[in-house]
Order: structure tokens, then sequence, then C-alpha cells
């Protein structure tokens, strides 16, 4: 059962330079790996960088829809959530338990174009 949906779109240029900003500073949004990840290639550093953040957007949409009765700051959802590629190079949502959920299954597709990243997540219950 679907308890939790939710999708975003970012401007790809707004993250052109991030970069460049501190580990402490993005460290505020994104897990080590992914920082490291997104900085491995400079041409898509920039990609990486927007449909990572759109995922944090889309799971705090479908989160906020999946506990409407429990209110997050969106930089705590961010530091809860990070996203890998799993064995077969697709992404995953990798949730930790610094936030309450229920027993759920995080579903996420990510797309861009040279212009826009997006995001869907869908939230399942298990």
């Amino acid at each position: 059962m679907i308890i939790g949906i939710g999708i975003d779109s970012v401007e790809i240029c707004r993250f052109a330079q991030w970069h460049t900003y501190s580990d402490t500073q993005l460290s505020r949004i994104f897990s080590e790996e992914e920082i490291i990840y997104c900085r491995s290639n400079l041409a898509k550093s920039a990609e990486r960088f927007a449909v990572r953040f759109a995922a944090r957007e889309a799971f705090f949409k479908a989160y906020s829809t999946a506990m409407p009765n429990h209110t997050v700051p969106f930089l705590s959802v961010c530091k809860a959530v990070s996203m890998i590629k799993n064995h077969n190079g697709r992404p995953e949502l990798i949730i930790n338990s610094t936030i309450a959920m229920p027993k759920s299954i995080a579903w996420i597709s990510c797309t861009h174009t040279k212009t826009i990243a997006t995001a869907v997540v869908v939230l399942e219950k298990k």
C-alpha cells in the first residue's frame, strides 16, 4: 500500500558551483560518500548534486504525506537520507533511523535533461 509520494525538479545550473563548496557546507545536506561521488567527475558534478537534492525534496514530500502529524525540518530529513547506486547501478535511498519512519520501502526514480533534474519517491508500507 502506498503511504506517501513526492516529486521534485530543480534547475541544474543552481548547482554549478557546488563542487567548490566546503565539505562542511555540503555535509549539511549530503553524505560523505555522495560528496565524493558528485565531485569525482567535474563535468557531471552539478547534475549529480542536483538530482540528489531533488531526491531529498521528493522524499520530504512523500514523508510529509506518510507522516502528516509528525513535523521534521527539511535539513534533518537531508541528513537522514542518502542516495546510492545499488549493485545493478540503480538509485536507491538509504534512510537512517534519526527520523521516525513507518515500516516502509522507499522507491526512487531519477532523471535529468541538460537543464533539469527530477526525482520521484514513493513510500510503500511493508
